[in-house]
């Protein structure tokens, strides 16, 4: 799985941690940083969202404070489906329900050992479009592309 990952200064901790991890995992085949020194929530978002599009990631993780900003940023790019989540219950729900391509975590919102058994769990979750919730995306996917 190719991963993406980016955070502004105030989730590069976090970011650094699930980074390390995620290199050393063998179901990650590369980890792309999109993280800078100056960069803001919305540059790297944006980033991060543009590259799930153009096929350059599977799934991203971003960090920043909250998990809120980023989330709510990557998801303005059109066909991006960004979910904040600190539990397994919605961690779970991001990918088997909502088939969210990016996962947001708040540094201020989530200890790294807690944070890294969610990502060991989320690498191996999987969407079922056949399930009951492929009808609501796709719902949402058609009020998105005609409004």
């Amino acid at each position: 799985m190719r991963i993406v990952i980016g955070a502004p200064g105030n989730g590069a901790t976090l970011k650094d941690e699930l980074k390390a991890q995620l290199e050393a995992d063998d179901r990650v085949t590369s980890v792309v940083d999109l993280s800078s020194r100056d960069i803001t929530y919305p540059q790297v978002s944006f980033l991060a969202a543009h590259a799930v599009l153009d096929g350059t990631a599977d799934r991203e993780i971003l960090v920043c404070g909250t998990g809120i900003g980023t989330a709510i940023a990557a998801s303005k790019v059109k066909g991006v489906r960004a979910a904040t989540a600190h539990d397994l219950v919605t961690v779970r729900g991001s990918i088997e329900n909502y088939d969210a391509q990016i996962l947001c975590m708040g540094q201020n919102a989530i200890t790294p050992v807690a944070a890294k058994a969610l990502i060991d769990v989320w690498l191996d979750l999987r969407h079922d479009p056949g399930s009951s919730y492929g009808a609501k995306l796709e719902e949402i996917d058609h009020y998105e592309a005609t409004n």
